[in-house]
């Protein structure tokens, strides 16, 4: 991360604080003729490709020195010294910076009294750089805030301290400190924070020395980093409780978390599973460990999952601190987010993408990795299962959209890279990688994999570079699947063709189509092998490689066999596309999908279910009645709470209100009844008792969820804990109880843990209420100091699909924000708020209120266009099969 500082002299193996800062006041500089390109397009918000094009030509071995004060509560005042060599006949120099103040300039020792600072860029003139080294420094304030900055100020509740870390991804460096925020213009770093005494410290180089400088202020300096990209860097700062772990070879480990939750963190575990991860991939690239250390913090209110900065991962400290018993799905949740950010400190972080274009190279090849590891160090926890359920169904429902992208996407400028990311680059990338080395070999695909990472190491790649590396060790020709794949955007739908004379098989070909029409489209066929799995109730089934050969492809190995009961096209999850099931395959899984012994198939049949019913060719009620009829003899945790979550979405969303409301009490009856079986897993019960709370709205439901929050009724043998009783309280409200005002206030006042504020805020969306709604809306787009994850968890409730016509006049003024939110808040906030927003509603009033947003807002950027037609697909859907059921 970056924070301020100065660097003597990029070339120094030894340099103090003092020397550095002596540089502001130095006289004297070296002039270079103006030459170069006139920069002056390039003073324009944001970093665009012709900027970072052209840095990247003139300027290389970047060095920053940073110093960063952030013992004041809004702001941050600091010192960077940035170094770097110039090529001669270079222009002026651009340096990138949106803070709050820009206090002085000096190039090469001198004042730049002449620099200009416009549209997040200061500009310094030609005349006091010359060609080779060069260092120039700046002066500046940041500013420190719950929301909206680069340093994220979060406010313990509990205790009243004050915690801080940073979130600079993708280019919100030069919001914190002037630099050039490119991925590939790397630099080493030196940081100083100067802090509180009795905060700890981490950032990404290991700390160097820790320093009093007066009463209420220490400095802690870390070593320089190796080469790093800016959105990569890292700090935070607080009272944080520390754990070590020291794993084989002597390399420490150390976890960071907020000393209220202490209690609640599962320090050794997590150590071990990063332990873990990171000495498998020493194993798998044959690469040690790229960096110096490797720390990990919980941050509190964290917008994300997980971010890999190098040797400092932060991780959401909500997913990642049980305060109830874990489910099976929670425990795979929290490891594979490990496993994936620990996989991107050599592919992100060693190896980093030349330009946020290639987001999918890091990002997709991070999810692909953490499930091989998963499969590896997890035995029996059926991985490529768990790799279906979290990634094919999410891909695949953007990938038919209208919005969708390629996964390569272009990029003009980083202001723009927000909108990259998604289920494309997170879902549909791992995915596609999955069908790349079923297609080469595994062996091909791993040593094409080394190649790539020990050939640019510290530097910076694109796509066309990786496949060229798995060419090189594959010897197949991958031309066509980058086109097709990479550059294109869609999916094709692939539909069995089966011809049966005498009771056998006399043709059977897998017929491929584009799932929708999209401007532009390349056209031609995906290229690829799959796994053809004919199914037979009395003989074995016979399962058939093929490779595809165009828009039709005839199997031909299966020509003369027994004609099978049913067809499955994608054996083993290795194809990426809408694999449907033919009319006489579905009939027969509909009668015999719950006898399916091997997990991976049974979830993927279930999907092609669940398919049929989003294309309108299944009704849902059949699809809900399958569910009810099944579910009471499944046992496997991640089957069951996606059939659970697919239900209650049929319940609440495709099937007519008159239609859900006849099936709910028999959905509501299962559901308790499941969650009170002390034959079943905890972790089976507790994702029944979770939906129950989710869903159930009668009012038998509704006095049970009372009995639950008064203690009368316990679950596993214990009183309700606070995330589930909240969940109670919240469906109370939303649901209009009489008593929930009451129990909401109750609750309040009973829960002490560190999450109470949080909770409240969340649950309390939930009301029923139009002066509720509109309170809620307005803290959401105005109050500066609301933390943006406590949104993001609260738009859930506060779009309930049964408060749609409540909602539906938000709808219109929460789409007219979205320039506004996409330039203000981080990058999954964007989509949660359209997806919430166009997910609560399911009448035809309100997909005609985004088309008419979309029709009256022509010049709305592709990007935040894109991201709405992707969540109006789903919206359309629903619509189209409520008015068929």
């Amino acid at each position: 991360m970056r924070l301020p500082a100065v660097l003597a002299s990029h070339r120094s193996e030894r340099w103090t604080w003092a020397a550095a800062a002596a540089l502001l006041l130095l006289a004297g500089c070296a002039t270079a003729g103006r030459g170069g390109p006139d920069v002056s397009a390039f003073m324009r918000p944001g970093v665009s490709l012709e900027l970072a094009r052209e840095r990247a030509r003139t300027l290389s071995d970047v060095r920053y020195a940073l110093s960063l004060d952030v013992t004041h509560v809004d702001t941050a005042r600091g010192r960077v010294a940035v170094s770097f060599d110039r090529r001669p006949g270079a222009g002026d120099l651009v340096v990138d910076f949106r803070g709050l103040e820009l206090d002085s300039v000096a190039a090469n020792g001198a004042p730049v009294d002449d620099h200009t600072w416009a549209e997040g860029h200061v500009r310094i003139p030609a005349r006091h750089l010359r060609a080779g080294a060069n260092t120039v420094a700046f002066r500046f304030a940041s500013r420190i805030a719950p929301a909206g900055a680069s340093v994220i100020r979060y406010e313990d509740p509990s205790d009243d301290a004050r915690y801080l870390y940073t979130l600079l991804v993708p280019a919100d460096a030069n919001q914190l400190f002037p630099s050039f925020d490119q991925p590939d213009l790397k630099g080493r770093f030196r940081v100083e924070i100067v802090a509180q005494p009795e905060w700890s410290v981490l950032a990404n180089g290991p700390l160097a020395a820790v320093d009093t400088l007066a009463p209420g202020r220490v400095a802690w300096r870390f070593a320089e980093t190796e080469p790093i990209s800016t959105y990569l860097a890292a700090f935070a700062a607080g009272p944080w409780r520390r754990w070590e772990s020291a794993p084989a070879g002597g390399r420490p480990i150390t976890l960071y978390a907020r000393r209220t939750v202490a209690r609640d963190v599962d320090a050794d575990t997590l150590l071990r599973s990063n332990r873990d991860a990171l000495e498998w991939l020493e194993r798998y690239f044959g690469i040690p460990f790229p960096f110096a250390k490797y720390d990990m913090l919980l941050a509190p209110a964290f917008p994300f999952g997980g971010m890999e900065h190098v040797g400092a991962v932060f991780y959401n400290e909500n997913t990642f601190v049980f305060r109830e018993p874990p489910t099976l799905n929670e425990r795979l949740s929290r490891k594979a987010t490990t496993y994936h950010e620990v996989a991107h400190q050599w592919f992100g972080d060693l190896v980093t993408m030349r330009w946020f274009d290639d987001l999918w190279l890091k990002e997709g090849f991070s999810t692909y990795m953490a499930a091989k590891m998963q499969d590896e160090l997890d035995p029996g926890s059926e991985a490529w299962k768990t790799f279906y359920l979290r990634n094919k169904p999410v891909a695949y429902g953007t990938d038919v959209t209208e919005g969708t992208v390629p996964v390569w996407q272009d990029l003009p400028n980083l202001d723009l890279a927000k909108g990259n990311y998604g289920p494309i680059v997170y879902n549909k990338a791992p995915s596609i990688l999955k069908q790349l080395e079923f297609l080469v070999g595994e062996d091909a695909f791993r040593e094409g994999l080394r190649i790539f990472l020990r050939r640019h190491a510290y530097a910076n790649a694109t796509w066309e570079d990786l496949l060229r590396a798995v060419e090189e060790a594959s010897g197949t020709s991958l031309e066509a699947f980058g086109a097709q794949y990479i550059l294109r955007a869609g999916m094709p739908v692939v539909e069995t063709a089966l011809d049966v004379d005498g009771g056998r098989i006399e043709r059977l070909a897998l017929v491929q189509r584009p799932a929708r029409a999209l401007p532009g489209d390349r056209g031609g066929w995906w290229p690829g092998r799959v796994r053809v799995r004919l199914g037979y109730r009395d003989r074995p089934d016979s399962v058939l490689s093929v490779a595809f050969t165009g828009d039709t492809t005839v199997v031909a190995a299966a020509a003369g066999l027994p004609a099978p009961d049913w067809v499955w096209a994608n054996e083993g999850d290795y194809g990426y596309g809408l694999f449907l099931l033919d009319p006489r395959s579905a009939e027969h899984v509909l009668r015999h999908v719950g006898e399916t012994g091997d997990g991976l198939l049974r979830a993927m049949l279930w999907g092609a279910l669940w398919d049929l019913v989003r294309e309108a060719r299944l009704d849902p009620a059949v699809y809900l009645a399958l569910t009810l009829r099944e579910l009471p003899r499944e046992r496997d945790e991640q089957i069951a709470g996606t059939l659970l979550g697919r239900g209650a979405a049929a319940l609440t969303r495709y099937l007519p209100d008159a239609e859900a409301a006849r099936l709910l009490p028999e959905w509501e009856r299962m559901l308790l009844a499941r969650a009170g079986n002390d034959s079943l897993s905890y972790g089976l019960r507790k994702a029944a008792l979770d939906t129950y709370l989710a869903v159930a709205r009668t009012p038998e439901a509704r006095g049970v969820m009372r009995e639950y929050l008064a203690g009368t009724r316990r679950f596993a043998g214990e009183p309700l804990r606070p995330p589930s009783r909240w969940a109670a309280v919240a469906q109370l409200l939303a649901v209009g109880d009489p008593a929930a005002d009451s129990l909401y206030a109750a609750e309040a006042a009973r829960d002490t843990t560190p999450e109470a504020a949080r909770r409240a805020f969340v649950a309390g969306a939930a009301r029923p209420d139009p002066a509720a709604k509109a309170e809620y809306f307005r803290r959401y787009l105005r109050d500066a100091s609301l933390n943006e994850e406590w949104v993001t968890a609260s738009l859930g409730a506060f779009n309930d699909p049964a408060h749609a016509r409540l909602t539906l006049p938000h709808l219109r003024p929460a789409l007219e924000e979205l320039e506004w939110i996409r330039d203000n808040r981080r990058i999954f906030f964007l989509p949660r708020w359209i997806g919430a927003f166009l997910g609560g509603q399911t009448e035809p009033a309100a997909l005609a209120e985004v088309d008419a947003f979309l029709s009256a807002h022509p010049e709305l950027p592709l990007d935040v266009r894109r991201k709405v037609l992707q969540a109006r697909d789903e919206l359309e859907r629903t619509v189209r099969i409520r008015g068929q059921s």
